[in-house]
């Protein structure tokens, strides 16, 4: 905190007796009547007719202190600008307070991470660890920081002025220490939050919003430089700060400040407007070098080059973590308690909800944005405390709230930082009704939408559409306004956001989407959606399933659109080239439509027709497993949907239709050229034939063990997957004892001696690359046929050394690794990926348990190549639990290497 200048110099007396003047103190003058001017500490003769008499002489003001009041003022006026978030405050009641709410951000900037970390990494060449905004700025002394809307660009700005203001004014409740607050990490993780990094002192903060000081210049063409930038600052002051301008001038050039510029993309490039700010800021900060300099701007305009400042460094906001958007529910919710509008227990519970419900994958992009996050706090009361059960209705209380914050009365702060009305409502403007502004609106998302050409974002839209949707809204004429439409679109947030010189935007993607499939819902369904949606999914599925989930009140239309989707002619054969794409976009679409809308299940009441329909799409969905048009990730959806729908293929949900491949005794090659542990060696050792399983054991298949057996020790949750997914987490001793009841089981048609078990290492990798001889055609055999030893004619095998079951090179249609779906899938979703022995998911999908032992040091193997199954420690199947076990074939989660037969 700044210490209050003492004054320089006390009061002073002065006695004088008789006649004469007193001037006391430095440059002091005085004067009597018939007398010559003295100055400095005399006493003069001055001719008096009365009596003695004593007088006192003040110093004059001390400017010094009259400049530090003046300070103390300016520094509260910046904290009352900068600490309230208007569009938040509520029905009623105090406003919600920045910083009660703020959360830190991270950016994309980056620092290399401790040397012991670095040593320890598996893949990655540098792994990094993300900076805040605040450690941004703090490494950089000119940044700008760019973000897309509701990102939190200028909350971030406003928070540094209040920090930094109540710094200086010795506050307890703004200051450096808050600044400084960690970043939050996810509940989960290992890392410990830490203070953000600010390695200087507190600066002079001033703020300037570059949109207000454009709109304030002369219409005529005039330069513009760093003095006009200045010019504008000292305008900005409310009246009684005017005489602080040269005060505040003389600390940023001699003692540094902060100096921070809002939304360098909303200045107009009417009159080189744009060109002539950017030079004015780069002059600005050039005379002042001892100021550190914030500037924010919209990511997408940034990226073109003649905006960019010179010297300036650059970042762009990353969406929150998990961490984060725990954090910004946990405060927001303290401060609710704070301002009365909930008590404690109602605001932990609420606080909870609203945890779980953003973990939904619907919501979860939604809530990595700070405004869209903020406002399903806001939309929680309405519920009762709860989100929306599903995301049409989120999306539809969301679209409602958005555009009253759009189209209602607007207030903004005065000198004083009271908010006061500067607007009326757009639909008192326009003399239009709230439900013709949004049937407008949907259409003009619809539009936007449709001729937006990239898939990813929102569609910019030009200023001409805006006004053509508010004119087809206008009851009135709305013409004569149309020259205040710029200013009265600009200073509104919510639905519909300025975006750049005469550009706008629906707040995210999904809300364009949304929007679109209001208008579609309402005029063109089923027939254009369905079409649209079967030509490019991409782009309309999503529109496709929020139109569909908007209609499900009444299921018969559901029902027509699903007809429209899924072709009536029989679902193809396997061995049919695909030549139509559209028939198996619309397949797939139709089963999503029915998950979407609550019609995916059988119901025994539903008519015969529309079951009819409903099978139609299920087998579509077997035709769909095996498609050479679809990507794997879509492959993994018709898997999800048949399951949903009632799979159809016993080998995945009874042990006994389990289908196992035959596997010839014969020398493999194992392991693989420049391993110290595994290296590549000819294996003689399996001289005994054996079958495998040909897919992994689903979870229907498991359960049917956990029924039998009752095994207390098993996972349940491993059995909340779909029934038809393969069966993960689960322990070694489970899969083993799985194994054994099979055994007992199958005992009767098992051949004498044999048993089922877990793979050796050996068993599993020749199962996986195949032997020297291949056999000419595959054998597969279930319980129910018994597992008698076929005859087989031979061949050569081309690849015995592939690194994958497939060949040599990877290929990511034949694996579901590397987060390319994200979850482990059905069997037959990567079908071309077999083993040469026909085995399904052998690399990638989840980790498969062997029999074979690793070693206890998780870092050395115990037991290293060549590979003896004699050794009787390696096959050890009694050995304790403190010796790790083998797993291969890779998951879905890791990178192809691991999915490598040798690995």
């Amino acid at each position: 905190m700044a210490a209050k200048p003492k004054p320089t110099t006390s009061a002073a007396k002065a006695k004088l007796k008789g006649s004469g003047a007193v001037a006391q103190g430095r440059r002091a003058k005085a004067a009597a009547k018939r007398a010559v001017m003295v100055e400095g500490n005399v006493t003069a003769p001055i001719a008096t007719d009365g009596d003695i008499f004593q007088m006192i002489i003040n110093p004059p003001p001390n400017p010094a202190s009259a400049g530090a009041r003046l300070r103390e003022r300016y520094l509260i006026w910046i904290t009352e600008l900068a600490k309230e978030l208007p569009l938040f405050t509520g029905d009623s009641g105090d406003q919600v307070k920045l910083s009660s709410v703020y959360t830190a951000l991270l950016t994309k900037f980056s620092s290399e991470i401790g040397e012991f970390q670095q040593a320890a990494r598996l893949r990655d060449d540098k792994e990094r660890e993300q900076l805040s905004a605040l450690e941004a700025m703090d490494a950089n002394p000119a940044l700008v920081l760019l973000g897309g809307p509701g990102s939190g660009k200028t909350t971030f700005l406003n928070f540094i002025a209040f920090c930094m203001a109540g710094e200086l004014l010795g506050r307890t409740d703004a200051n450096l220490k808050l600044l400084r607050t960690p970043i939050p990490v996810d509940a989960d993780g290992e890392k410990k939050p830490k203070q953000q990094r600010w390695s200087h002192r507190a600066l002079l903060p001033v703020r300037i919003v570059l949109r207000d000081f454009v709109a304030d210049l002369p219409k005529s063409d005039v330069k513009i430089s760093a003095d006009t930038l200045w010019n504008f600052l000292v305008k900005q002051l409310p009246h009684e700060l005017q005489g602080y301008a040269d005060e505040l001038r003389g600390e940023l050039s001699d003692q540094g400040g902060l100096v921070l510029l809002d939304g360098l993309d909303e200045v107009p490039d009417a009159l080189q407007r744009r060109d002539q700010v950017k030079h004015a800021v780069q002059q600005f900060a050039a005379r002042h070098p001892r100021c550190r300099f914030l500037v924010t701007s919209r990511t997408y305009a940034y990226q073109h080059q003649d905006w960019k400042l010179s010297d300036f460094a650059e970042t762009e906001l990353l969406p929150f973590t998990r961490g984060q958007i725990h954090r910004f529910i946990e405060v927001w919710y303290a401060h609710m308690v704070q301002l009365g509008r909930l008590t404690k227990t109602d605001a932990a519970g609420r606080a909870s909800l609203l945890k779980r419900g953003v973990e939904r994958k619907e919501l979860r992009e939604l809530a990595e944005r700070p405004l869209l996050l903020t406002l399903m706090a806001r939309l929680q009361p309405q519920n009762r405390g709860s989100l929306p059960s599903d995301r049409e209705e989120l999306y539809s209380q969301s679209v409602s709230m958005l555009l009253d914050e759009w189209e209602s009365l607007k207030l903004r702060p005065d000198p004083e930082g009271k908010p006061v009305p500067y607007q009326e409502s757009i639909g008192e403007w326009l003399n239009a009704s709230k439900h013709k502004i949004r049937i407008e609106l949907d259409k003009l998302a619809y539009e936007a939408h449709l001729n937006q050409q990239e898939l990813e974002g929102t569609a910019d839209i030009p200023q001409a559409a805006v006004e053509k949707a508010l004119r087809a809204a206008s009851e009135g004429n709305l013409d004569a306004k149309l020259f205040r439409l710029e200013e009265y679109l600009r200073d509104r947030s919510g639905l519909l956001n300025s975006h750049g010189e005469g550009l706008y935007q629906f707040p995210h993607r999904s809300f364009q989407e949304y929007m679109a499939a209001c208008h579609l819902a309402r005029f063109k369904f089923p027939d254009e959606l369905s079409s649209l949606a079967k030509r490019d999914p991409n782009r309309w599925r999503e529109v496709m399933l929020l139109a569909a989930s908007r209609s499900r009140a009444v299921p018969a239309s559901i029902w027509d659109l699903v007809e429209e989707l899924c072709s009536k002619d029989e679902v193809p054969a396997e061995h049919m080239i695909e030549t139509n794409s559209e028939a198996l976009w619309g397949a797939l679409l139709a089963g999503q439509v029915l998950q979407e809308t609550g019609l995916i299940g059988y119901d025994l009441d539903l008519q015969a027709r529309h079951e009819r329909k409903r099978l139609r799409v299920r087998d579509w969905q077997v035709r769909l497993l095996t498609s050479t048009v679809l990507p794997g990730r879509e492959r993994a959806l018709a898997g999800d949907l048949l399951a949903m729908l009632g799979e159809t293929r016993s080998h995945l949900l009874d042990v006994d239709h389990l289908r196992f491949s035959f596997v010839p005794q014969g020398a493999f090659w194992m392991g693989e050229e420049n391993s110290d542990d595994a290296g590549l060696h000819r294996n003689t050792f399996l001289d005994y034939d054996y079958w495998i399983a040909q897919t992994l054991v689903t979870v229907a298949q498991f359960q049917q063990f956990v029924e039998a057996v009752g095994r207390g020790s098993a996972n349940l949750e491993s059995l909340e997957a779909l029934e038809n997914r393969p069966v993960a987490n689960v322990s070694w001793y489970d899969a083993k004892a799985f194994c054994e009841w099979l055994t007992q089981r199958w005992s009767a048609g098992l051949p004498p001696g044999w048993r089922v078990e877990l793979p050796s290492e050996a068993e599993w990798e020749k199962a996986a690359r195949g032997g020297e001889e291949l056999p000419i055609e595959l054998a597969v055999a279930t319980a129910r046929d018994g597992f008698e030893l076929p005859r087989l004619e031979f061949q050569g095998n081309p690849l015995p050394y592939r690194r994958y079951p497939w060949s040599d090179d990877f290929s990511a249609d034949m694996a579901n690794v590397s987060k390319s779906v994200g979850v482990a899938t059905t069997p037959g979703c990567f079908s071309l990926g077999r083993s040469p022995y026909g085995c399904e998911d052998v690399a990638g999908n989840v980790w498969e348990w062997t029999r074979s032992l690793w070693g206890e040091d998780f870092f050395r193997p115990e037991f290293r190549y060549p590979y003896d199954p004699h050794d009787v420690k390696r096959e050890n199947s009694e050995a304790s639990s403190n010796v790790y076990r083998v797993v291969r074939g890779g998951s879905f989660g890791l990178h192809s290497d691991y999915a490598r037969c040798a690995f």
